[in-house]
């Protein structure tokens, strides 16, 4: 039998570590300058031959900006969001999240900031198969800070209501379809309040009208929670919908001028 959403409060989490507790090196405050500025960067993959998939990438990116970042495959689109997400270093140059420059940090600390300042969505959506869809998007917090605090389950349980999820929150997984699995990824994401949404081909799994579905609701969070967002697709209709588009070529960076074409 499911359990009761309004009065279950998941189990308490491994402790965090110290510096990953809130009011820690990770914590997220808006700096009032770009979320988002990357400067120079570069990333070679060593080998016999080394191959550079970013050549000097420069751009930032401004609270509560969507931004579609479009390319072939192979081009370094998932490359610069790792890097932006602090899962990998570069070669050369920087990436500063909130007036923060992540070369300057070390894996504790990036592990602090990835919690607390930013939300990530993935083309498949991570969840765990042992976990209800509240405890799935209460497990940032759950991870950052142990048990989630009374205010902490209301607030996602009114996020996951507000997505249409509202009838499923005792459910597991297994239970979901792909477009709930993945609206509960896009919670999950925003449950800490970040201040930046990476995204990685979030609708690449989806049918044509669960992808438009997917998308608009990424579209409304980011207006409504003013969280910046960078979102990787091969869809030019969904990228056209966007405030920005950079587009990657040959590890090489050009800004269009989306078209707001939706057909």
């Amino acid at each position: 039998m499911d359990r009761c959403p309004e009065t279950h409060v998941p189990p308490r989490a491994p402790e965090a570590p110290q510096n990953q507790r809130a009011g820690a090196s990770g914590s997220c405050a808006g700096s009032g300058g770009p979320v988002v500025r990357v400067i120079g960067l570069r990333k070679t993959y060593p080998g016999v031959r080394p191959l550079e998939v970013l050549h000097g990438l420069d751009f930032t990116v401004e609270a509560g900006e969507f931004v579609a970042i479009v390319g072939q495959s192979g081009s370094g689109k998932s490359t610069l969001l790792n890097l932006i997400g602090a899962l990998d270093r570069p070669t050369a140059g920087q990436v500063i999240i909130e007036g923060r420059d992540l070369s300057t940090m070390g894996d504790n600390d990036l592990a602090a900031l990835r919690n607390c300042c930013i939300g990530f969505v993935f083309q498949f959506h991570h969840l765990l198969e042992d976990f209800t869809c509240l405890e799935n998007a209460l497990m940032p917090i759950s991870i950052g800070r142990g048990e989630p605090e009374p205010e902490d389950v209301l607030r996602v349980t009114k996020m996951l209501r507000r997505v249409g999820l509202g009838e499923r929150l005792g459910q597991l997984p297994r239970r979901l379809s792909g477009g709930e699995r993945q609206r509960t990824a896009i919670v999950r994401a925003l449950s800490n309040s970040p201040r930046l949404v990476l995204a990685d081909e979030p609708t690449g799994n989806l049918d044509s009208r669960t992808s438009r579905e997917v998308f608009s609701l990424m579209r409304e969070m980011n207006r409504e929670t003013k969280a910046a967002f960078l979102l990787i697709t091969h869809d030019d209709r969904l990228a056209a919908q966007a405030d920005r588009i950079l587009r990657i070529a040959d590890g090489y960076l050009t800004e269009e001028q989306p078209t707001g074409e939706t057909s």
